[in-house]
């Protein structure tokens, strides 16, 4: 009679290697906290941005391994026992890190469907923000445009007839 089943020892082996890979990624992580998304093994956009074959696209890659930086090491947080606050300050700058990128596109970006998306992505995760903090009682920040938008008219601008004076602009531009 065999002391241990085959399926005993599988399980075993199995659990034993899952632990392994979860300590060597918590090591990893703990060492260097803002090159999380190294781990994952895909090549990390900076070892790319520095290759003189493409120069030209160095300012967006730029922007883009700042903005990932930035987020990754804003996600590090110490917990403070509130699961949903926690939350907030982890997916708070998690957001941020899509609107910079997405905005880096809209900078250097030169696809019409790939610039729609990020203007959408902007949008989306300013709103997204917006809801996380109010639903754990922060304070939302003054309300900002974005760099590829004109600047917001005021109540006094609308009353004054602007709305209208810039449709019918518009409209003589078109014909």
């Amino acid at each position: 009679m065999a002391l241990f089943s085959r399926t005993f020892v599988r399980k075993r082996v199995i659990s034993l290697a899952t632990t392994a890979s979860v300590a060597a990624t918590s090591f990893a992580l703990a060492r260097d906290p803002t090159s999380a998304y190294h781990v994952r093994g895909a090549m990390p956009v900076q070892y790319v941005a520095y290759r003189p074959d493409l120069s030209a696209e160095q300012p967006f890659l730029s922007e883009n391994d700042t903005a990932m930086n930035k987020m990754m090491a804003d996600m590090t947080i110490k917990p403070t026992g509130d699961v949903d606050r926690d939350f907030v300050a982890m997916m708070v700058p998690h957001h941020q890190g899509a609107i910079d990128m997405a905005q880096a596109v809209l900078r250097y970006g030169r696809n019409e469907q790939l610039r729609r998306l990020a203007q959408e992505i902007v949008v989306t995760q300013q709103q997204e923000i917006a809801a996380m903090r109010l639903a754990v009682g922060e304070d939302l920040p003054p309300s900002m445009t974005s760099p590829t938008q004109a600047a917001p008219m005021t109540s006094s601008m609308m009353s004054h007839g602007a709305v209208r004076h810039d449709s019918m602009k518009m409209n003589m531009q078109q014909e």
